[in-house]
């Protein structure tokens, strides 16, 4: 099932106060970026995360999901209604990040 266009409106609204976040359409489904680094997705309209460090310290009790067959696991973020929180977990997140890597 891809995304639904109302859905990333909806996350990038939540995310509006956040400088520099990005997105591209990938397969019916769409890539986060913030300032550069990509911080997860939206996958049959669910907001998923990379399940590094900081966001399982922000979200212990996340669930782990596949955003699609063959992928690595992600952490679903259910609170995509508190803007404040999503904000927090997007910086904290940042700095854990790597900066992707050149194209040739």
């Amino acid at each position: 099932m891809d995304s639904s266009k109302e859905f990333l409106e909806f996350i990038l609204e939540q995310l509006s106060e956040l400088d520099e976040i990005t997105y591209r359409a990938m397969m019916g489904e769409y890539i986060l970026c913030y300032r550069g680094k990509i911080i997860g997705g939206i996958y049959d309209d669910r907001l998923l995360v990379k399940p590094i460090k900081s966001a399982v310290a922000l979200m212990p009790y996340a669930t782990v999901e596949l955003p699609y067959e063959g992928a690595k696991e992600m952490l679903l973020v259910d609170d995509v209604d508190n803007r404040d929180f999503l904000a927090k977990l997007f910086n904290a997140m940042y700095n854990e990040l790597p900066m992707p890597k050149k194209k040739r």
